[in-house]
């Protein structure tokens, strides 16, 4: 029989909510020799009592607990997380210390209290919410006689209520939870580890002469849940919560930034263990080069010395928050001030389905909702944007039912739910926030659309779309993933295209990227647009960045060129050169002059799969012509086969240009006729024959000069 065991959270029946219960499945129950109405200890970075029941057949043999989110907060830890459950034999207790919040309204009665604790097992330091007579009341056991471990309280036991308001509510923090925070497990770890532990048990750092760290920076994409995570380290290390942001600080008065400041700081050790948050640190303590006004400099100033001046006895934290961590001044950025520096990145596709998890917990889904597509069909999304996006969903079920809600119908009897097509729906209402200066979109081209490039169309889909699609696969083989194709070729012939079809296939995000984004005449100013076009990529991860005609962006450079191209194809190799950190991010260009292109760009590790697009074959022209004249009224009669073999030399655009210059020819008549003799609306043979008179090869000469060029790149690239 063993006296203790570990166990895994999981969460509660909430009819048992609040009653200090914990359930254990029945064979860990005779392990351990209990029986329902045992009280049990468990110790996670806290400890909590609890009121054994064994659990139904769903957890035989799965050594789980499960308790109320009010255990799993008094034991600070989060549902999966492993606890060790010892049976214990609690003593009555004589009297008890409670604290209770000021805010409360009236005097609690101690003996309406006691009515509803007793019963109930208790260690120092739990928080209780009790519900009754009509509102809530917050309490927490401070002390206790007999000083033992866990204590029971009975009919017989004495209360002393005291109004103490810090140890209630931590200052600032509302009620969030680890359990409100999904798909960003390892970095919530790893805080808990740097804070918790050391307010929490700062022995066993003093035991090994460890010196906790001061500070913490959380960085990130806007809406990745910076501040969330603050909020909910605070609340489970019950430490008391600062908040500090520009606009309160800031003020035009010489020293009254540095005295808030001042303050600030000596009221969270007054009140410690605390946690101050800085939020949009980089607003407040920008670099101090050259761009910072004086009262940026002061308060920067006075931030590094209030760091220097904390102790590991003050157990104060410093947390800060930003999205641009290389606007922060690099003196904060040193160990002994913000010692560690932890990423709050976008969401993955798993993320975004943890994420989407938490926020519909309370939202009726129809059967045919599955969130994960929903998390797969939501990439470049973090978790604000997902949050309005349940929120949107959820108010286009409600618009279905606004004149049954008008007319006072209760709720529940109009069975609202929210199905797939209200996601969808809402998705085209909310865009990803990071990326919305970008035209970024999830193309609807398909690989049907695009006819005949079948060879080339294969190589996309092992170089771009089985890599973002199948990326454990690839994890399995230990394979090296391509970082860029070019597609290059004639004009017309579908590159554009062929790159949009490959990302709706790949179900991945797509930004177009054009000379005129980058392009700019101020010195830095388009590199900086180029850097910037690949870290939003990488927050919408993953994604394809597709340059269309590079050979304007990135030229051939030559020895005494100064121009702002130059600098652009530099940045753009150090940009491919570095993608081995920007996982899920591909790249692809399209050019009709690969001569033109710089040779740095061209060789493996950059672009690895260099494609060529040709002019559409004998077979192709004809089932284009088919395609863009099945759009249309045609007459029966028309020979696509024949059509093919009189436009050698044409591009599917130019097909396409035929096809509706026909079609114009064809309107022209219909009008000129109207009435008479009964004029059909079709299209005819003759009206595209009579399109080929105005609508020829927009190649010409070029056509020679690309195939040409082709031939050599293919030589020299190895493409067959």
């Amino acid at each position: 029989m063993s006296s203790q065991a570990l166990v895994k959270l999981e969460q509660l029946d909430k009819k048992l909510w609040g009653k200090g219960i914990a359930q254990l499945d029945s064979e860990l129950l005779q392990e351990m020799g209990l029986s329902a109405g045992n009280i049990v200890v468990s110790v996670g970075y806290r400890r909590a009592a609890f009121i054994v029941q064994p659990s139904d057949r769903r957890d035989a043999g799965r050594r789980v607990m499960r308790v109320d989110e009010e255990g799993l907060g008094n034991l600070g830890v989060s549902y999966g997380d492993k606890v060790v459950v010892r049976k214990a034999e609690p003593k009555p207790a004589e009297k008890i210390v409670l604290l209770y919040s000021d805010e409360s309204k009236g005097e609690p009665d101690p003996r309406e209290i006691l009515l509803a604790l007793r019963g109930r097992a208790v260690c120092r330091g739990n928080t209780i919410l009790l519900k009754s007579w009509g509102r809530s009341l917050n309490v927490v056991i401070n002390a206790y006689l007999p000083a033992e471990e866990v204590v029971l309280v009975s009919a017989n036991t004495k209360l002393e209520l005291i109004r103490e308001p810090t140890k209630i509510q931590p200052k600032g923090v509302p009620l969030v939870t680890f359990e409100d925070i999904g798909g960003l497990s390892k970095q919530i770890q790893k805080l808990r580890e740097l804070i918790e532990l050391p307010l929490l048990r700062p022995e066993i750092f003093r035991a090994f002469s460890i010196r906790p760290p001061k500070g913490i920076l959380l960085y990130g994409p806007p809406g990745t849940g910076k501040t969330l995570i603050a909020r909910a380290v605070a609340n489970t290390a019950r430490a008391n919560f600062y908040l500090i942001s520009g606009p309160e600080i800031g003020s035009k008065y010489y020293g009254e930034s540095e005295k808030k400041l001042r303050d600030i700081f000596k009221e969270a050790e007054k009140t410690a263990p605390s946690i101050i948050f800085i939020d949009e640190i980089d607003s407040l303590a920008p670099s101090r080069d050259n761009t910072s006004t004086e009262v940026e400099r002061r308060i920067v100033s006075q931030l590094l010395t209030l760091m220097d001046g904390l102790s590991p006895s003050d157990k104060v934290v410093v947390l800060a928050a930003t999205n641009r961590p290389n606007a922060v001044d690099p003196a904060l950025r040193r160990p002994g001030r913000f010692d560690r520096e932890i990423e709050i990145p976008a969401p993955d596709a798993a993320a975004r389905l943890e994420i989407l998890k938490v926020h519909t917990r309370r939202v009726p889904l129809a059967q045919d909702v599955d969130l994960k597509e929903i998390a797969e069909l939501t990439s470049g999304y973090v978790g604000a944007d997902l949050a309005a996006l349940v929120r949107e969903a959820m108010m286009n079920a409600l618009r279905r039912k606004t004149s049954d809600l008008l007319q006072g119908v209760d709720l529940s009897d109009l069975g609202i739910v929210v199905t797939k097509n209200d996601f969808l729906s809402a998705m085209g209402e909310i865009e990803p926030s990071a990326l919305r200066e970008f035209r970024i979109e999830v193309p609807l081209t398909k690989w049907e659309d695009i006819v005949g490039l079948d060879e080339v169309k294969r190589e996309l889909m092992e170089s771009i779309e089985w890599p973002l699609r199948y990326p454990e696969v690839y994890s399995k083989f230990n394979a090296d993933l391509p970082k860029g194709v070019l597609l290059y070729g004639p004009p017309g012939t579908g590159k554009t295209m062929l790159a949009r079809a490959v990302a709706s296939e790949s179900r991945v995000n797509f930004i177009t990227v054009v000379s005129s984004d980058l392009l700019s005449k101020w010195v830095g100013e388009s590199e900086k647009a180029l850097r910037e076009v690949f870290r939003r990529a990488k927050q919408a991860a993953p994604c394809i960045i597709f340059f269309d005609e590079i050979e304007a962006l990135a030229p051939a450079r030559i020895s005494d060129d100064t121009h702002v191209t130059e600098r652009l194809v530099s940045q753009l190799l150090t940009e491919l050169d570095g993608l081995v950190r920007l996982k899920g991010v591909m790249v692809m260009a399209a050019t009709n002059r690969p001569d033109l292109i710089d040779p740095a760009l061209l060789r493996p590790g950059r672009f690895d799969k260099i494609l060529y697009v040709p002019l559409p074959d004998f077979k192709a022209r004809a089932q284009m012509f088919r395609l863009y004249a099945s759009k249309h009224p045609i007459e029966p009669a028309i020979d696509f086969e024949k059509l093919a073999g009189m436009t050698e030399g044409y591009s599917g655009a130019d097909i396409k240009g035929v096809v509706d210059k026909a079609v114009q020819i064809a309107i022209r008549e219909y009008l000129e006729k109207a009435g008479m003799n009964g004029a059909e609306a079709k299209l005819r043979w003759e009206h595209l024959i009579e399109a080929l008179r105005y609508v020829r090869p927009t190649q010409g000469k070029q056509v020679d000069m690309i195939r040409a060029t082709t031939q050599g790149q293919q030589q020299r690239f190895g493409v067959n």
